[in-house]
């Protein structure tokens, strides 16, 4: 075995701090270690927040963050990034042109827009940049059902609209897009659309309130798997598995909408998927 097989693969989140420790970066950088990926971070911005809500968010200034995005892909190239809390237009330019600049691969956009307990994390203008200058260099975007009719446009109600919003965000933007249907539109199935074919990941809906971070610790999971080498659908795969397997361990912690438990052991999940 030669020395590049035995280096350790690494990933980058640039994403919000989540003083609770269930989502943003803390939720990422917990998802990528149980994977075996050296994970690192720039972050975007601070929050205080818990289980119950967010109470402030303070905006990292754009030049520290070029600073910290700098640190990293000079240092310890990324073998896969994820994006998540980026709350303005300016903070969304500065990514979107380090990403360029660096030649980043495998992008992961978590279109963050509302945290789980309805705080909005993003302006309109925002919006628009995030449409405009980011989403068109991922090679994935995750929105859940709020986030992909924003994107798409249109009202989603059933699996049928779940398609047609992920083939005209699709068409949009030029990336993959994992369509997630833990809204109410399904019980918990998820569509994977690459612009050749549809893909559907059926899940059962899991009786669990403590929802905190899934979107953050399902990207970082899928980010973590590109970054082993593992193709976009499996790795959406056996991230989908992780995820379900976290909130299936019941963890329960805080006053409102608690964490997943990241760390269950994952051994286990190769073995019940099927490549």
């Amino acid at each position: 075995m030669c020395s590049s097989d035995l280096k350790m693969k690494t990933a980058l989140t640039i994403a919000g701090s989540d003083s609770s420790g269930g989502a943003g970066i803390q939720a990422d950088l917990k998802t990528m270690t149980v994977h075996g990926v050296y994970g690192m971070s720039a972050i975007t911005a601070l929050t205080a927040q818990n289980t119950a809500g967010v109470y402030g968010i303070l905006e990292v200034d754009k030049d520290f963050l070029i600073k910290q995005i700098d640190s990293v892909f000079t240092d310890i190239f990324p073998d896969a990034v994820k994006t998540g809390m980026l709350s303005s237009s300016e903070i969304i330019i500065t990514v979107a042109d380090k990403l360029k600049e660096y030649k980043a691969r495998n992008i992961v956009v978590d279109p963050v827009m509302v945290s789980t307990s309805g705080a909005k994390l993003i302006s309109e203008e925002a919006i628009d940049t995030l449409k405009e200058r980011l989403l068109g260099a991922a090679d994935l975007i995750t929105p859940n059902i709020p986030e992909a009719e924003v994107l798409s446009g249109i009202k989603i109600n059933s699996k049928e609209d779940m398609a047609k919003a992920a083939d005209i965000i699709y068409a949009k933007f030029g990336c993959a897009v994992l369509c997630k249907g833990g809204h109410g539109v399904s019980d918990a199935d998820d569509l994977l659309f690459d612009g050749k074919g549809f893909t559907w990941l059926f899940g059962e809906r899991i009786n669990n309130p403590n929802t905190h971070g899934t979107g953050c610790t399902l990207s970082s999971a899928i980010a973590s798997n590109l970054a082993q080498g593992r193709s976009l659908e499996t790795s959406v795969k056996y991230a989908k598995a992780y995820i379900s397997e976290a909130l299936g361990a019941m963890l329960d912690l805080g006053k409102g909408s608690g964490p997943l438990d990241h760390m269950f052991p994952i051994e286990g999940i190769k073995a019940f998927i099927s490549e």
